[in-house]
């Protein structure tokens, strides 16, 4: 808990791309409303523009500052002038360090990177002293590598399952590796709800009946897939002139999300004969867009299930088969898969109250206050009554159970298999490696960088499948 009784826990959150950070910021503020949550970006391929943060809708107070996984540990993992867990003292942590119970790191990245995190939170921790409460999660629909991911998660004092079925899934995966399952904890993800959907305002005002087509950056894969929904969200808008048909994109051409995305919607448009007038390309913070939709179509993007909370009409495609690559196969049962065909139709499908409520997209019961994120708050409350004597994280993966894994997972973020800094990994965050790329010169390298890794990169990859 904090030094005092009025005092508010800290929050920090650490993400490594736009639609992490804005699971990150949104849970820090629904598991402790009163605080307001202190942001870091990982560098990396995927680290978000600032159009992209703002597009999150999850603002902060403050602009989230980037950072390496070493800087972070260093400067969070343990308390100002601590010595390391061998004794060998590494420096002040600086001001922003951790100095007292009451302080909340949620991790919002991908699996290895949370798993290099724990294990070097936890080798920070064993210096003594109060140490930081740490949540994690997924962002969205898990439905790809269950376990891989999970098994990475394993270590954090609270595992977020985003709905009943989801938590009940984790923990029979962890205790069939002989892992604790203590810590899964089921509340919803942060962004659902919003305004109501009012089905009989539809067509009032200004406004023409809207259908939003939410795209993904590497859902299909494939060029000829991608052109084929195009060409049915623009057939739609032929079909139907007096409606509004919204391409709802995540990124422009040159900007990174979670998932690469090799053919960018953007440029495929190019390639339609008769784009009509009606069928336009949208930006902005997804939820804003929610506030104007009538139908939402996807083929598996989680923006279905933040319209199916707000009972917006939504469509999941089975265009392209039910396959697990597409990930539509997370939404059987769900009442709401259907093709382009039906909805030319108007023949729009409605989700089963069931499904809604094991997804998390309802909650289980509807006059809890807590929105479903009861439970979670109150075990975050008692882990931080009792952070001065919790003992340091301890993730399944060992040099004992994963020798072949964990060193290689380990070493790709600048760790040892101890979870210690490597050689030459251990300057404090400023120094002058940082200080080389920082201004015009670190936008042109963060520029070519991209460059590589969206253009030459996929078109590499493809020269290999000839």
């Amino acid at each position: 808990m904090p030094e005092t009784p009025n005092e508010s826990p800290r929050t920090i959150v650490l993400a490594d791309s736009d639609s992490r950070w804005k699971w990150g910021a949104l849970t820090a503020r629904r598991l402790i409303p009163e605080s307001e949550p202190q942001g870091f970006l990982l560098r990396g391929r995927a680290t978000p523009s600032a159009r992209q943060l703002a597009e999150t809708g999850a603002a902060t107070t403050g602009a989230p500052a980037e950072t390496t996984l070493v800087d972070f540990i260093h400067r969070f993992g343990r308390p100002p002038g601590a010595g390391t867990a061998g004794g060998t003292a590494t420096g002040e942590a600086g001001p922003d360090a951790v100095a007292a119970p009451g302080t909340v790191i949620v991790l919002a990245c991908v699996g290895h990177t949370i798993q290099a995190a724990l294990h070097g939170l936890a080798r920070a921790a064993r210096a003594g002293g109060p140490r930081p409460v740490v949540v994690t999660g997924y962002v969205g629909v898990v439905y790809e590598k269950l376990a891989q991911g999970l098994m990475t998660r394993h270590g954090a004092d609270l595992v977020l399952a985003n709905s009943p079925r989801d938590a009940e899934l984790f923990r029979e995966i962890y205790r069939g590796a002989g892992a604790d399952d203590e810590a899964v904890v089921t509340c919803p993800l942060p962004f659902l709800g919003g305004t109501p959907y009012d089905a009989d305002a539809v067509g009032r005002g200004d406004r023409p009946h809207r259908v939003v087509f939410a795209v993904q950056p590497s859902v299909p894969e494939t060029r000829a897939e991608r052109l084929y929904l195009l060409n049915r969200a623009a057939g739609h808008a032929r079909r139907r002139p007096e409606r509004e048909v919204l391409i709802k994109l995540r990124s422009r051409p040159g900007e990174h999300t979670t998932h690469i995305e090799a053919l960018p919607y953007q440029r495929l448009l190019n390639r339609l004969d008769d784009r009509p007038t009606n069928l336009h390309l949208r930006y902005g913070p997804m939820a804003e867009v929610l506030d104007g939709t009538d139908l939402l179509v996807t083929v598996s993007s989680t923006a279905a299930l933040e319209a199916m909370s707000r009972s917006i009409p939504t469509a999941v495609l089975t265009d392209l088969g039910i396959r697990e690559p597409l990930g539509n196969h997370w939404f059987l049962g769900s009442g709401c898969l259907t093709s382009w065909d039906r909805i030319d139709a108007d023949d729009l499908p409605a989700p089963d109250p069931a499904w809604l409520v094991s997804r998390g997209v309802r909650p289980t019961d509807p006059d809890d206050p807590t929105e479903g994120w009861g439970e979670a708050r109150a075990r975050l409350t008692g882990l931080l009554d009792r952070a001065r004597d919790l003992a340091p994280g301890a993730p399944y993966y060992t040099v004992r159970t994963a020798p072949g894994h964990l060193p290689g997972l380990l070493a790709r973020h600048g760790l040892d298999p101890e979870g210690a800094p490597l050689p030459g990994r251990a300057a404090p965050a400023g120094g002058p490696l940082i200080r080389v790329v920082r201004g015009p010169a670190r936008g042109a390298a963060r520029g070519v960088y991209r460059l590589a890794a969206q253009r030459v990169a996929p078109m590499i990859r493809r020269w290999g499948q000839l």
